[in-house]
This record gives C-alpha cells, sequence and structure tokens, in this order.
C-alpha cells in the first residue's frame, strides 16, 4: 500500500510507519502520521486527521505536524499531536496543549518482588484508596493556603523539597528537575489558584490512576540497569495532571486569545486551535501561566508519592528508604517548551513545542536529559489499560530528527466515555480483572471502571512497537498491572 484514503484525507506512505498529508492550500507545512496500518485504521475513524491537518495552518509550524501511533480526537488538536512552532514569528496555542496541563506520569521502582506482595493486593489497594484522594472536586494531600500556591507556581519541586515532602534525588529524576523557572504566577487567575488551593496531591477523575504494577519483561539489559529495572520487581506508576487549576488556566486564555486575537482566529479552520502571535503580552503571559501550572503539577504528583511512600511503610512495616522506593523518572505529556530544534534547510531555531498527549523522549546526550540518564537517553513512561500493561522506553536516536524529540504517551482511547459506558459495566469489568490476571482495581464509581475498561484502548503493545521501530522511543521494559486506584 503505497497510499491511504480516509474520508477524503488522502496520505502517501513516506517510509515504513510513515504517512504523509501533502501540503496544499493554505497549509503552511505537511502534515506526517506514525503509524502501522492497523493503529491508522483507527487513528483515521475519528476527526484526528483533519484536526493533524488543521494544526498546519497555525503561523509559524516547522517541518510538519506530527500524530504520534496513539493519536485521537481532541480539543482542536489531536490528542497524540506534536508541532514545533517558531518562537520568534509563530504562535503558541493552548488548545494543543490542552486542558490538564503537565498531565503526566511518574514512576517509582522498589526493592520489593511480586511474591512480597501476593496475598496483600486488597491490602495494599485499600490503604492506597483509602489515602490517596480521588474523584472529582476537592480534597488533597496536602491542605494549603493561597501563599503556599504561590509558592508552588513559582518554585514547583523546590518547594516540595523545602516542605520536606521530597528529597534532593526526586527533583535529579524529574522532567527540568520538577521546576520551570519561566513561570509567573501573577498571570494565574485568582479563580484557578482558589480551585488549585483544595486539590494539592490529588488524582482527580478520568483516566488519571495510581497502580503498583510488576516488571514482566526486560528488552534492553543495559538500559534496565540504569534505570534500576529488573524482572520481577514491584515498581509503582502515577498518572495525573494539574487539576482544575491547570483546567482553568487553560478555559481563561483560550477566551481571551479568542477575543484579542480575532484576526488570527478567523483565518484558522478551527476556533479552537486559538492562538497568541510570538512575542505577543498574551502568548508570554500564556507561557508564564502554563509553566505554573506545569510545576503545579509535579508537586502534586510528589505529594501523591509521598503518600504512596507512607502507605506502602504502613503495610510492609519497613521505612520507604528500605524499600528503596526511588522515583525513575516523571515526564509531562500535556506541555508546549521553548526548545532549540533542526528545522528546514538544518537551520537550528528555537520553537514552542507542543506536545498535547505526547511524550518528550530525548536520546542521550541531549542537556535536559538529566544526569543520571545523559549516557544513556531519556527515560519514556508509557501507559497502557489498567488490563494489559505499561512500557518503560528511553529516548531514541531518531526522536530529534523525526518528532522534535517526542513518541506516544499511551495506548491511545478506541472509544470514546460515553461509548465506554455502554459497552462495558464497571463491576463486571472488576471481576474479570481480579479473577482473570489477579488485578485488584478500587475506583469512587463503577463509572469510571467502564470508562477505563481495557477494551476502550488501543493496542499498547503495536504502539509501542512502531514508537521503538522508528527509533522515536526504544524498548526498555515491560510492566502489568497488580493494583489500580482511580477517581
Amino acid at each position: 500500500m503505497t497510499t491511504y484514503d480516509a474520508d477524503g484525507i488522502t496520505l502517501e506512505k513516506v517510509r515504513d510507519y510513515v504517512w504523509e498529508i501533502p501540503r496544499e492550500g493554505d497549509m503552511n507545512v505537511p502534515a506526517r502520521v506514525l503509524a502501522s496500518e492497523d493503529l491508522l485504521d483507527e487513528i483515521s475513524d475519528d476527526k484526528t486527521l483533519q484536526q493533524l491537518k488543521n494544526a498546519t495552518h497555525l503561523p509559524g509550524v516547522r517541518k510538519y505536524a506530527v500524530c504520534m501511533p496513539d493519536g485521537h480526537q481532541g480539543y482542536g488538536f489531536p490528542v497524540g499531536g506534536v508541532a514545533g512552532i517558531d518562537a520568534e514569528n509563530g504562535c503558541i496555542s493552548p488548545g494543543a496543549v490542552g486542558y490538564d496541563i503537565n498531565c503526566g506520569v511518574r514512576m517509582m521502582t522498589t526493592n520489593l518482588t511480586y511474591d512480597d506482595l501476593r496475598g496483600r493486593e486488597e491490602e495494599l489497594v485499600d490503604a492506597l484508596f483509602a489515602n490517596v484522594p480521588s474523584g472529582l472536586g476537592g480534597g488533597g494531600v496536602y491542605e494549603g493556603s493561597i501563599d503556599d500556591v504561590e509558592a508552588i507556581l513559582d518554585r514547583g519541586m523546590e518547594w516540595a523539597l523545602e516542605e520536606g515532602v521530597a528529597v534532593p534525588e526526586d527533583l535529579e529524576h524529574c522532567e527540568d528537575e520538577g521546576v520551570r523557572h519561566d513561570s509567573d504566577p501573577s498571570t494565574v487567575s485568582q479563580k484557578a489558584k482558589d480551585r488549585g488551593k483544595n486539590q494539592i496531591g490529588s488524582l482527580g477523575s478520568g483516566n488519571h490512576f495510581l497502580e503498583v504494577q510488576r516488571v514482566t519483561d526486560i528488552y534492553r539489559e543495559d538500559v534496565a540497569a540504569d534505570f534500576g529495572l529488573e524482572s520481577d520487581q514491584v515498581v509503582v506508576l502515577i498518572h495525573c495532571g494539574s487539576r482544575g487549576l491547570g483546567h482553568q488556566v487553560c478555559t481563561d486564555y483560550l477566551r481571551e486569545i479568542e477575543q484579542a486575537h480575532s484576526g488570527l482566529l478567523s483565518q484558522l479552520p478551527d476556533k479552537e486551535l486559538a492562538a497568541a502571535p510570538a512575542g505577543s503580552q498574551l502568548a508570554e503571559d500564556y507561557y508564564g501561566a502554563m509553566c505554573a501550572a506545569i510545576n503545579f503539577a509535579w508537586v502534586n504528583r510528589q505529594l501523591i508519592m509521598h503518600r504512596t511512600r507512607e502507605v506502602f511503610e504502613t503495610v510492609f512495616d519497613r521505612s520507604w528508604e528500605e524499600m528503596e522506593m526511588d522515583l525513575l523518572y516523571d515526564v509531562a505529556h500535556n506541555i508546549a517548551k521553548k526548545e532549540t530544534h533542526e528545522v528546514e534547510g538544518g537551520e537550528d531555531r528555537e520553537v514552542y513545542v507542543h506536545r498535547k498527549g505526547a511524550t518528550r523522549a530525548f536520546p542521550a546526550g541531549r542537556p535536559e536529559v538529566p544526569p543520571a540518564y545523559r549516557d544513556v537517553g531519556q527515560p519514556i513512561l508509557l501507559p497502557g489499560s489498567m488490563g494489559a500493561g505499561s512500557y518503560v522506553l528511553r529516548g531514541g536516536e531518531q526522536s530529534l530528527t523525526e518528532t522534535f524529540g517526542s513518541t506516544a504517551h499511551g495506548a491511545g482511547r478506541l472509544m470514546s466515555r460515553t461509548q465506554a459506558k455502554q459497552e462495558f459495566w464497571g463491576g463486571d469489568v472488576q471481576d474479570d480483572l481480579r479473577e482473570g490476571e489477579q488485578i485488584y482495581v478500587k475506583a469512587q464509581s463503577g463509572a469510571t471502571v467502564a470508562e477505563e475498561a481495557p477494551g476502550v484502548y488501543k493496542d499498547v503493545d503495536e504502539v509501542v512497537r512502531v514508537s521503538d521501530a522508528l527509533g522515536i522511543g526504544d524498548r526498555v521494559a515491560r510492566t502489568f498491572p497488580v493494583c489500580n486506584i482511580k477517581g
């Protein structure tokens, strides 16, 4: 197959797993989809391809807009989408970042084995569910004041270290060491701060989770050793973001940008792509507010990890240090960052890399990679569904050339939440997972479990296979769920 037709959009095969929508009309660049034919069938089943094509109309977009193997329809810009947009004469788009700013994942390793956990799954899942806040609304591990929120927005994980809920090694193993110094708390609305005040250290709802896993497969022994991973080891994966604060930041700036830059908006094929021109006051303000929300999300995950360490101490009757509950890495997947990349003609340019449902995947040697991993490549944490397992990858050598240093962020949804609730019953899903796979799931409601049933998601193994084959994210290890708590 050399071409692929999908609802009026024709993609041309560049090479294995690389498909291109050629530039035409008002497109500034081509668009590319990285997928096998099976995944492309699923990606083309909603508005993902049209949204990707629309994204090429954004001013200053360089090289091409890209959709990862897990891509699906999002708000204006597809989930799984990546675009590098010129930071001098381009723009920044809140819709291309998403409402849950710095939704991301972190993995904590332990020296426990699966045998240490067998027979205690229910005790552990009950203790985690009782102690880690989840679900809609307020309630967090840390009940802070507005001054606390201001400090978190400003200093991120540095605040957590000062408060004694982090250790220096936690910062050393976090993207950007857990703080965006470009943050500007003054650009975050009072409403956003008020929403965040009572949610510091909480999972939220939807696809967010805390999952205890076991390592089942090692693909690259040397890299796994550098990451502190070995077969049958117990690890913990945390997936959540900036809660109501980040959502409010996105809402505030979408409205302001739509009004202030209506001329630019009228030139775009979808108002959900509303963007502020680079150098404008709103572009600077949104970037400062987004970076502040990024800091909030890192602290949010840190506090959940801190509480998880405490729960493990109680359940296993030893200190978290004795169990070597160390942060492997924390990486964002809803973010726009100023980075320097090679664009058309071999020129290095500073661009706003919009990653929406996409994970940074820098290879060895890139200075942004923490010193602990600079010689091996940045860790990538790629969750699957709660019945299919997850992956740890490392930044691939081709990522900078192909994807502005990015890869997939998960399995990617196959069906909407509404359809999922029609297809699945939460209690049945929980029973099937426990009886069939020895996976213990606890959630605030059966509807949440139904929305996140394994059948709702694409084949994570295929997503990772494509990433590995393209050299944008190399397989290192696979994990499988043991306990899962959700909102």
